[in-house]
């Protein structure tokens, strides 16, 4: 299993997003080190979708940290995993000696392509559309999901 996740996202959360992202920020923790780093959202009133898409990828880029294996996610470019699925990867990344594995989230237009192309994995929860925070708290959840199953441990299933 891996040892350490960080999450690049762009956006704050607020609300029921925050709290939920609490709450499984600090279940995982008994799992492995994880940290969640926002960058600022692009307005996108004020610029094209090209140049908000652009300029937050600059800042997800920026903020990665170096060394960690990427995994962005993206509902039409990425990986369909079950649970199960996401745990045996995880298994396998960290077995292979690549233990901390950076998590890139977009804002509500997604994720440049040269994020996406850039990125060593991408993954996908599916066709559907989710909001970028609850995308967060979805990618939190499955994670410590993962940590549950890789370890034998009981969760809902």
């Amino acid at each position: 299993m891996i040892r350490r996740a960080t999450i690049v996202a762009a956006g704050r959360l607020k609300g029921w997003s925050a709290d939920g992202s609490d709450d499984y920020l600090k279940r995982l923790r008994r799992y492995f080190s994880v940290e969640v780093i926002g960058v600022p959202e692009e307005d996108m009133n004020r610029r094209s979708r090209a140049e908000v898409l652009a300029a937050e990828a600059a800042r997800l880029w920026k903020r990665l940290p170096s060394g960690a294996y990427v995994i962005a996610l993206d509902r039409k470019r990425g990986k369909l995993l079950s649970s199960e699925d996401m745990a045996r990867e995880l298994g396998s990344l960290g077995a292979s000696g690549r233990s901390h594995i950076a998590f890139i989230l977009g804002g509500p237009l997604g994720l440049d392509d040269g994020v996406l192309d850039g990125a060593d994995e991408t993954w996908s929860f599916g066709p559907i559309t989710l909001p970028h925070a609850l995308a967060r708290v979805v990618l939190l959840e499955q994670l410590y999901r993962a940590a549950k199953i890789e370890r034998g441990e009981k969760y809902h299933w």
